[in-house]
């Protein structure tokens, strides 16, 4: 390619492309606002699927390197009602459909199979402006600036790229996440562990649910998800951990204790993530030399799909701009024709927020 490409953001959407971009020779450069690979953790354990993450990694020839991060036995599930009866207990069918990883393992495979200085740390940024014929100009918090005939904003639900294509903004979907960690499990939390078992636990109930999954060094890491509006969680001090645990667990008075340890027993002090999306089926006409993938294109209520749709975003981009080096806009639009369609049929469906019993009726319908 005439120029090199210029994404933003180091999260597996863009690692993932930038990848895909190396395997194929075309050099590209990612800026990351983060100071280093470690200046965050980055999150729990991650399913990826055999029709869209697997393929990514195919895709980016790291297929062997994902495999010896995939957690055996975490794909196993159990759905409890709220007073720990145990209405589905599904054990890890060993196929390899969903494997778990964590996060954190697969960003850094994705970043250890690119070459050095690749990835620019501590670059956020504060601004973007078009400068017409397809060139745009990216403005960082430290001064410097770079001018690039090819932007990819790869850079989350509050995008600084998205301005350029899009006045669309993400919008609080009315319900928030807190999670909790608990380490040790199987010795200092044995009630807790059992009722996770050896993957993911779904206790459901109508605005108030509880998630968990065990991840590596025996440890539970659950997101309690609350409905309510943001000033309802703006009344409590998240500051104060002791008084922020009793609040949310007094949500979940009545609930079998096995369940709610997962939130009074937490080992770190809970911590408040509100969940917003983009408009439903959210596009743009074509601007030249600029682009969007993932949560930055696509931003929708957690559904199990956002990763593996970052990824895959990522290498279809970075293969339709392998196939026409020498035509940007005709690879851009190839690659936007293909994910709008998807991103707005995936992040459509969403889990509905039912009981144990309708959520196992809507699994089961879902895979008939």
């Amino acid at each position: 390619m005439p120029t090199s490409v210029t994404i933003i953001g180091a999260g597996l959407g863009g690692l993932t492309l930038a990848r895909v971009l190396h395997v194929h020779g075309i050099p590209v450069t990612v800026y990351e606002a983060e100071s280093s690979p470690s200046a965050r953790a980055q999150g729990g354990l991650l399913d990826i699927h055999d029709y869209n993450g697997q393929l990514a990694l195919k895709a980016a020839g790291l297929m062997d390197e994902f495999h010896a991060i995939v957690l055996e036995g975490r794909q196993a599930m159990r759905v409890l009602d709220r007073d720990g009866t145990v209405l589905l207990d599904q054990p890890d069918d060993g196929m390899g459909g969903r494997p778990e990883v964590q996060r954190g393992d697969l960003r850094q495979v994705l970043l250890d199979s690119l070459p050095a200085g690749t990835v620019r740390w501590g670059h956020k940024v504060s601004r973007t402006r078009a400068l017409g014929d397809g060139r745009h100009e990216v403005a960082f918090a430290d001064g410097s600036t770079v001018v690039t005939s090819l932007l990819v904003g790869a850079d989350g639900a509050w995008s600084r790229v998205r301005p350029l294509l899009s006045t669309a903004t993400p919008e609080y979907i009315g319900k928030s996440v807190v999670e909790t960690y608990l380490f040790d499990a199987a010795t200092r939390h044995p009630a807790a562990a059992k009722a996770v078992g050896g993957g993911m636990l779904i206790a459901p109930s109508p605005g108030r649910e509880i998630f968990a999954h065990r991840e590596k060094d025996d440890t539970l890491h659950a997101y309690v998800g609350v409905s309510e509006p943001q000033d309802w969680f703006a009344a409590i001090d998240f500051a104060d951990a002791a008084t922020a645990t009793a609040r949310i667990a007094q949500e979940f008075d009545g609930w079998a204790p096995e369940l709610t340890a997962l939130i009074t027993g937490s080992d770190v002090a809970p911590v408040l993530r509100p969940l917003y999306a983009l408009p439903a089926g959210h596009r743009w006409d074509r601007v030249p030399g600029v682009t969007l993938l993932g949560d930055a294109a696509h931003l929708s209520a957690p559904n199990g799909e956002g990763a593996n749709l970052a990824m895959l975003d990522g290498a279809e981009l970075g293969e339709a701009l392998a196939a026409h080096p020498d035509d940007i806009e005709t690879a851009l639009t190839e690659y936007e024709q293909a994910m709008f369609p998807r991103s707005a049929e995936t992040t459509a469906d969403e889990i509905p927020e039912m009981d144990a019993h309708g959520l196992i009726e809507w699994f089961t319908e879902k895979v008939q």
